[in-house]
């Protein structure tokens, strides 16, 4: 007995080599970008711009960067950000994020990049400090992603979200226990929802050292130096690669869920 859910008429496309690869197929869409405006925020919030995205872009509090990255995306894409303010543990915000994709469209799909590295010494460590990073780097993005995800499950379309975790999640790097564990657990998390929205996509983009962002500081001070120079890695990543790693995830019917891509150019693998 055929297929129920064969389609002969693509499968005889196929046959004679004629593909159909959708170039620009963001641009009109309605995308969510939490922590757009931080160092691996902003990239993305450009390379979508550049291809006709309509985005909704957060920050926690520097509305003063905020306002200028939206200058800056006006005047190279000629695309207006809608801003939203506050930390994605309030759930006004959150909702707010909700009500402002609405009145640009329907909701198509979300990149949640909001953390903080938590850079506090195992022997430091205490209980106040270990919630402070579980609800920067946790409970926030996840809470988020359930809410925009639940939207997404409900409409007709469904649609992809993209939670930002860290290599430090899926490696163990010395005195990364606080951050790494929040990290750890929010991607795991993200299989359970891939799990519980078949029509809502649910990965995750774990970025290594980059020169922007969370590890900017670490990287300037030299802290991954060894690692460029025994050719663990090619060069310290770059805000687009990160930027290029969420876009593959955003893309309309897309057919990967439940995933994690590390951005690291290796160095989860090669280090000593």
């Amino acid at each position: 007995m055929p297929s129920r859910f064969w389609d002969d008429s693509l499968a005889s496309r196929y046959r004679n080599f004629q593909y159909h690869f959708n170039a620009n197929a963001l641009s009109g869409r309605v995308v969510v970008i939490a922590g757009g405006t931080g160092g691996l925020g902003a990239a993305a919030v450009a390379l979508l711009a550049s291809e006709g995205a309509r985005l909704v872009v957060g920050y926690r509090s520097n509305r003063a960067r905020a306002e200028s990255l939206a200058r800056a995306i006006e005047q190279q894409f000629q695309q207006k950000l809608v801003l939203v303010a506050g930390d994605l543990s309030d759930p006004s915000v959150r909702r707010q994020y909700l009500d402002l994709a609405s009145t640009l469209g329907p909701l198509c799909g979300a990149a949640i990049f909001p953390g903080d590295p938590a850079r506090v010494p195992i022997e430091s460590l205490d209980r106040d400090s270990l919630l402070a990073s579980l609800d920067a780097n946790f409970i926030g993005p996840f809470l988020l992603a359930r809410d925009l995800g639940a939207s997404l499950a409900a409409s007709a379309q469904g649609g992809s979200l993209v939670l930002l975790s860290t290599m430090q999640a899926h490696a163990v790097f010395p005195h990364s226990a606080a951050y790494a564990a929040p990290k750890a657990a929010l991607a795991h998390a993200a299989r359970i929802l891939a799990r519980q929205w078949p029509a809502v996509r649910v990965n995750v983009v774990a970025p290594g050292a980059t020169i922007a962002g969370m590890a900017e500081a670490s990287v300037q001070s030299g802290k991954y130096d060894s690692f460029v120079a025994d050719s663990s890695i090619p060069r310290f990543g770059r805000p687009e690669d990160v930027a290029r790693a969420v876009r593959f995830f955003l893309e309309p019917d897309n057919y990967i869920t439940g995933q994690t891509l590390v951005v690291d150019g290796g160095l989860t693998l090669r280090r000593s």
